[in-house]
């Protein structure tokens, strides 16, 4: 089989017969002229046939230069479609986006591989990080934010929404219960409250919300991460205030019981994909946000389930900007 010569000679040769000129060549190879005129003297000498008819200063194709134009050019064409496509088709099956980390850990990260099994081939980076993105200066195609659906400038579209309740190991509720009985304001004011300090709903705000009002003796621990406030929940050390989002596989599996049925489920819309409008007309984007959407259908029925078991009842917010607002104002 014969041996190609350098492709390399080829492009050369190319943009040389295509401009008509080796300077105008070079400048548009980003070489020199005569490194051009090397690449074409040797072409030659490896075809062993003359590509250029020479006139003084002028030059132009012979008849074989021309067939090896035609046919250099078509190859060279088909070769820089290809790597467009193929840029494009990489480019369409790259996801870029940004959590929040608990969620990232508690409620995305379980289901990821599931996406990775029905979206084989694709590339996925996820970035679990408390600040919001950056879309002028950072490359990334949307993100999972918690709050209200008011970034301006920015399409949101709602993913899921929050049901936040006291929870307690049974071990603990069966122990409240023997010493307080089934009174939630003495079995609060006889426990250890759990909050997590990046939580919205906290436990002041949601005392408030049902009328209760604890003892001024009554410990409370204050918790960096929602997974060590389960985690002490889970442990019997006190009733944590915890969303569903992160806490439906303790109360599935029993790690974790609502406190009494008489507390509601607090209900808010929490959580929206928030991006620059264009971005939602990414192959990328329709794809991930269509499959989020059938795995938070499946949380909705997974919470619809253990609201039922347990016997709960919820107290549904709409306008959510009564939960974020309280948390601005604690904070400010």
């Amino acid at each position: 089989m014969a041996r190609l010569n350098s492709l390399n000679s080829y492009v050369f040769f190319e943009a040389v017969a295509r401009r008509k000129s080796v300077t105008r060549a070079a400048e548009e190879l980003l070489v020199s002229p005569s490194a051009v005129s090397q690449q074409i003297k040797l072409l030659e000498q490896q075809l062993g046939i003359k590509l250029f008819r020479r006139e003084g200063r002028n030059s132009s194709l012979t008849l074989e230069g021309e067939q090896l134009f035609q046919a250099s050019s078509s190859a060279i064409r088909t070769l820089k479609d290809a790597e467009r496509h193929l840029g494009k088709q990489h480019e369409t099956r790259r996801i870029n986006l940004r959590v929040a980390p608990s969620f990232g850990v508690r409620w995305l990260g379980p289901r990821l591989a599931d996406f990775v099994q029905t979206h084989p081939g694709w590339d996925l980076r996820v970035d679990a990080a408390p600040d919001p993105t950056d879309f002028d200066r950072e490359i990334m195609d949307f993100d999972i934010r918690y709050g209200l659906s008011e970034w301006d400038g920015f399409q949101c579209q709602p993913v899921l929404s929050d049901q936040v309740l006291p929870l307690c190991s049974p071990k603990l509720r069966d122990d409240l219960q023997a010493r307080f009985g089934s009174d939630p304001q003495d079995m609060l004011n006889g426990a250890m409250l759990i909050d997590s300090a990046r939580a919205v709903c906290q436990w002041d705000f949601w005392l408030r919300r049902n009328a209760l009002d604890v003892s001024s003796n009554t410990k409370s621990i204050l918790l960096d991460r929602s997974s060590l406030a389960l985690q002490m929940a889970v442990d019997s050390a006190g009733v944590v205030l915890e969303s569903l989002v992160v806490a439906a596989k303790e109360l599935e599996r029993g790690d974790l019981v609502p406190l009494t049925p008489t507390l509601p489920v607090l209900e808010f819309p929490a959580y929206w994909i928030v991006c620059p409008a264009r971005h939602m007309k990414r192959r990328a984007v329709a794809s991930f946000v269509s499959w989020i959407s059938d795995q938070a259908q499946s949380h909705a029925d997974l919470t619809e389930h253990l609201i039922d078991q347990h016997g709960l009842h919820r107290d549904v917010i709409e306008d959510a900007l009564e939960v974020f607002g309280a948390q601005s104002n604690r904070t400010a």
